[in-house]
């Protein structure tokens, strides 16, 4: 617990949007594709983009855990924690699983990140990390 516990304080300070979200960079691709997940625009500030690129047409499967986790931060930002909670319950339960790539690098399991942005905005508080 201590060698997290400096990074996510670390991570919580950098800046408001980075204190703000989970975000999901991608899940590990042998091909290194990036996954369509929005990172660019959550990144920039344009959340609403976020969204319309997450709910529109898309390669990605609508239960693919990135998506779902981006697509709540999205609407966490925009002040839709019940559409957040929603989009990260429906991580939590999705049939796909998988590793996440966080902001730090590091790689985390899909569901716990969607636990983890789930109780953070259950309780006000910010969100983990922005992931690069």
């Amino acid at each position: 617990m201590k060698k997290i516990l400096p990074p996510l304080i670390a991570l919580a300070f950098a800046s408001p949007a980075a204190a703000q979200s989970i975000v999901v960079v991608t899940a590990p691709q042998t091909d290194s594709q990036v996954l369509p997940v929005a990172y660019a625009e959550l990144k920039a500030g344009e959340n609403q983009a976020a969204v319309d690129k997450l709910t529109g047409e898309s390669t990605l499967d609508k239960r693919d855990p990135s998506r779902l986790i981006n697509l709540g931060t999205a609407y966490a930002r925009l002040g839709r924690t019940a559409e957040a909670a929603a989009a990260y319950d429906a991580a939590i339960g999705s049939p796909i699983r998988y590793d996440v790539e966080l902001a730090s690098g590091r790689y985390v399991d899909s569901r716990w990140a969607a636990r983890m942005a789930l109780a953070n905005l259950e309780q006000g508080r910010p969100l983990l990390a922005l992931a690069r």
